[in-house]
């Protein structure tokens, strides 16, 4: 089995509930299996400190698990149309990684969740999308034969799959919305392969 990592930072479960939908997206492609794998919260308090394994969900993120994996599905909730503090300080922490191109040449996507419909979706993805890039990663939208982005009437762009689940965050996640994550986690799985496929044997291509 071929391991692709997708890795969020929820807050109240939106972000998550999107995660869990790519993995079964990846895990229904013979030979991929998710890896799902959260990071910690920050806190403007230096002292603060969270314990090493979280409460409940899916451990956190090790930088072993960007070695590892073949492929990259990265979510994170919008913070003023850009991604959450804790995603940005883990990526800020990658500096190694990008120095040595542990990522150069695998395919990743994005996706999101947000409080109101027009809160900033798309740049949030955008957002996530630039570390990505210096990464040398491969980074992968949704295309319009997915017909849900036709008929979605909350989240769902053609950058990544998203939610809207409003500011109260009562609304769950649609119809559309899981069809279009599911479809994400297998189009990222089956490029993820052929990649890990053609692959040089030293790794990914420089």
């Amino acid at each position: 089995m071929s391991d692709i990592l997708v890795l969020y930072y929820s807050r109240h479960g939106s972000t998550r509930k999107l995660a869990e939908l790519i993995a079964t997206g990846i895990d229904s492609v013979p030979g991929a299996h998710a890896r799902l794998r959260t990071v910690p919260p920050v806190s403007t308090v230096c002292e603060a400190t969270a314990p090493d394994i979280p409460a409940d969900g899916p451990p956190y993120v090790e930088l072993r698990d960007l070695h590892e994996c073949i492929g990259l599905a990265l979510g994170s909730p919008t913070r003023f149309g850009n991604m959450a503090a804790p995603m940005k300080y883990f990526l800020d922490g990658t500096i190694a990684e990008w120095l040595s191109g542990t990522l150069t040449g695998k395919p990743a996507c994005v996706f999101t969740s947000t409080g109101s419909l027009h809160g900033g979706q798309e740049t949030t993805l955008l957002s996530m999308m630039l570390p990505l890039l210096h990464h040398g990663m491969l980074v992968m939208g949704l295309p319009y034969s997915e017909r849900g982005l036709m008929t979605t009437v909350g989240g769902g762009t053609p950058y990544g799959p998203s939610h809207h689940a409003l500011g109260d965050n009562s609304r769950p996640v649609s119809e559309d919305e899981s069809a279009l994550a599911i479809a994400m986690g297998k189009r990222l799985a089956q490029t993820a392969l052929r990649l890990a496929q053609n692959a040089p044997a030293n790794g990914a291509a420089r």
